[in-house]
């Protein structure tokens, strides 16, 4: 199982949010490139770059520090947060990014999306489905949505994606486990889907029960900085 550490961006600043809300965030670094070269040097070779400035306000906004990432690390960074037309899209690229997570985009802009699908391949974009009391929700979580998980999921997958984070919105920032069921469920349904768990890991024992369950991939934020999970530990799971 892939292990990709979340550098999420306030102001330029590492950040973590609980549950989506922007009222109850908590600033670990002031210099995320610390933190990246920290997840390299336990040898880590994903990172998952948020950009929470951009989710809320509809644009790409923290392109400098991922291009500050990009530059100073060998780390594959997926980017999201903001992305809504296809100059936001060339900016991210530009900037570094080796693939973008669309979330927002996909539900309001279905089109658009498709068509950097279309462009750029599935190797480069993955789809962000992020899930409140089993609904899809947009705007960086801030708005709900009528979408149900599964037929938003299937109609893209028949679109051409591989690749998905899937982040229930319940358990992100909890520390209380990952929605594992959930994740069980939908790789019943798609065994081919490059799965990324996103949400509520707490601790070693959260990523081996990932791991047991088939997950390919799963992203560690909040259990990191809160010394949960220490990188020395994430180093020889990766070993």
């Amino acid at each position: 199982m892939d292990i990709i550490p979340a550098i999420d961006l306030i102001d330029g600043k590492c950040v973590r949010l609980s549950q989506g809300d922007y009222t109850r965030r908590t600033v670990y670094n002031e210099d995320p490139l610390e933190v990246a070269r920290q997840f390299e040097d336990c040898g880590i070779s994903r990172l998952h770059l948020v950009d929470l400035d951009g989710a809320k306000a509809s644009h790409i906004v923290n392109h400098k520090v991922l291009e500050r990432l990009a530059t100073k690390t060998s780390l594959v960074i997926d980017f999201g947060g903001g992305l809504k037309t296809d100059e936001d899209l060339k900016i991210a690229f530009a900037s570094g990014a080796a693939m973008v997570t669309g979330g927002s985009i996909a539900v309001k802009s279905p089109d658009v999306f498709k068509r950097w699908l279309s462009t750029y391949g599935p190797d480069r974009i993955i789809l962000g489905a992020d899930v409140k009391d089993g609904r899809i929700a947009v705007t960086g979580w801030t708005e709900s949505t009528e979408l149900d998980l599964e037929p938003f999921l299937d109609a893209y997958i028949k679109e051409g994606i591989s690749k998905v984070i899937c982040t229930d919105i319940s358990k992100d920032g909890m520390l209380q486990g990952a929605a594992v069921e959930l994740y069980k469920t939908v790789l019943q349904l798609h065994p081919s889907l490059y799965l990324v768990a996103s949400g509520g890991v707490g601790s070693m024992q959260d990523l081996e029960q990932l791991a047991e369950a088939g997950l390919p991939a799963a992203i560690v934020g909040k259990a990191i900085y809160e010394g949960r999970i220490p990188l020395k530990e994430l180093a020889r799971f990766l070993a």
